[in-house]
């Protein structure tokens, strides 16, 4: 593609090369840059990339662009070739459930026969095939390089988790979506937008971009979902399990095993658990309906799913022991996490461990540990702890605490340890909930990423105990 091409309708400028030059690849990282490409030069959060214009050259840059946030996206939608215009795209923006939705999206479709693409927390997948993920949204030239892939390998959907962040910054800037979904907005990033304002602001951003071509998706059961459309110039649908809505969900049944749900006067049986759950498959279903799935086609898809990885996946053990390992990490995913579990077996001794990360969002430690006394015991302990002192991390955890949550919480830095020592001491048939890490698979300490697995883990203390 030629270099004048890639910067136009925007505001990115050449600071080395000509507009008539072939360009065969773009990074906005030095250290990739080969002959033939062209370096974009960012000035970001913590790096700036004009520093690194002289080791792109070294590397081979054919050019250099100058640009801020929004011209990167711009001109990496440029290069691509505009991929999300050729491709169904779905957005999904929240505190909690972005995740389960985008994957449980991905999955009915694929079981309905499309070739699909997601952009995740867990990973990325074109089809069938995986990718890491590294952020919840992706820089703008790893978005559209993936979706150029979806788009070649024919791929009709893709499903996007969209964050707050990820919106600020611009990351999703020159995309062309289909769908915008909002779940709900609650206490989570203060860390990065420091007031709730803010966060709520910068979720709004989405919607307010859309154009009159898209569908914006919101839940009227969470305060926020109207505020997220006064602005937005899309087609507006509204779901919900409490109020008269477009269209409607309740639980008719639930245990362990699932859900039978009442959507829109039919009824369907789920694998899923709990009511912010009754909540994702009803987005799902909103979303599919929108996409001109049948409705007894998309009922039939539902009822296949199964949870995301780390979302709600339970083990049972010895003694009748079920732990329940579950990504929750704010206060509201802690609570109704608690919620279901108390809801589904009341009679089980529950027990919550959980921890809160390092370098992230303060404020909220307190709240979590408040919400962690709806169980019969808490296990406070370590959770990704980065460049903080782990003891002081728990000790502003254990501050939101009442005085009888002191008297039966009990707090192990060890993580590993404290899962240990939850279950050995756990009655028989007692609830775990292992609460944070879900499908993570490594704890981060200081700037190091260690492996840690929470079910390889519970699989051994399982096998100890039976022997």
């Amino acid at each position: 593609m030629k270099l004048g091409n890639i910067i136009q309708d925007s505001e990115a400028k050449i600071l080395y090369g000509n507009a008539s030059d072939e360009i065969i690849g773009i990074s906005c990282d030095s250290r990739q840059i080969q002959a033939g490409w062209a370096f974009l030069a960012v000035k970001g959060f913590a790096v700036d990339g004009h520093d690194y214009i002289d080791a792109a050259k070294k590397a081979g840059a054919t050019a250099v662009i100058s640009c801020d946030r929004l011209s990167l996206a711009l001109c990496a939608a440029n290069f691509y070739g505009h991929p999300s215009k050729k491709l169904k795209l779905v957005g999904i923006t929240g505190t909690n459930g972005k995740t389960t939705t985008v994957t449980l999206l991905y999955h009915l479709f694929s079981y309905l026969g499309a070739r699909c693409g997601l952009l995740s927390t867990i990973a990325n997948y074109v089809g069938e095939e995986r990718y890491e993920a590294v952020n919840t949204t992706s820089d703008p030239i790893t978005i559209n390089a993936l979706m150029a892939e979806m788009v070649e390998k024919g791929c009709q959907y893709c499903f996007m988790e969209v964050s707050s962040i990820g919106v600020e910054q611009d990351r999703v800037a020159g995309l062309d979506f289909d769908i915008a979904l909002f779940s709900n907005l609650t206490h989570d990033h203060l860390d990065y937008h420091k007031t709730f304002a803010e966060y709520l602001r910068c979720k709004k951003l989405f919607f307010d971009r859309l154009s009159k071509k898209a569908t914006a998706i919101i839940n009227i059961d969470d305060r926020n979902g109207e505020i997220m459309v006064q602005n937005t110039a899309a087609k507006i649908v509204r779901y919900s399990c409490h109020s008269l809505a477009d269209h409607k969900c309740r639980i008719m049944e639930e245990s362990f095993e699932g859900m039978l749900l009442k959507i829109d006067e039919k009824e369907c049986w789920t694998r899923l658990i709990g009511q912010h759950n009754a909540y994702n498959l009803l987005a799902i279903y909103t979303t599919a309906i929108e996409l001109g799935v049948e409705v007894d086609d998309c009922l039939i898809a539902l009822s296949r799913l199964e949870s995301a990885p780390g979302r709600l996946e339970s083990m049972m053990g010895p003694r009748g022991i079920c732990v329940v390992i579950d990504y929750a990490h704010t206060p509201d995913a802690l609570d109704n996490v608690l919620k279901t579990l108390r809801k589904i077996s009341p009679q089980r001794q529950l027990i919550c461990l959980f921890g809160c990360g390092g370098d992230r969002d303060k404020s909220k430690r307190p709240e979590m540990a408040a919400i962690a006394q709806k169980a019969d015991r808490i296990v406070i302990t370590s959770d990704n702890c980065r460049t903080e002192n782990p003891t002081e991390i728990i000790n502003d955890i254990k501050a939101g605490l009442s005085a009888e949550g002191r008297r039966k919480c009990i707090c192990i830095e060890d993580r590993a340890e404290a899962i240990r020592m939850a279950i050995l001491t756990a009655q028989d048939h007692a609830t775990i909930l292992l609460a944070g890490k879900g499908h993570e698979n490594y704890q981060i300490v200081g700037k190091e990423k260690r492996h840690f697995n929470e079910r390889e883990i519970v699989e051994t203390i399982f096998k100890e105990e039976m022997l």
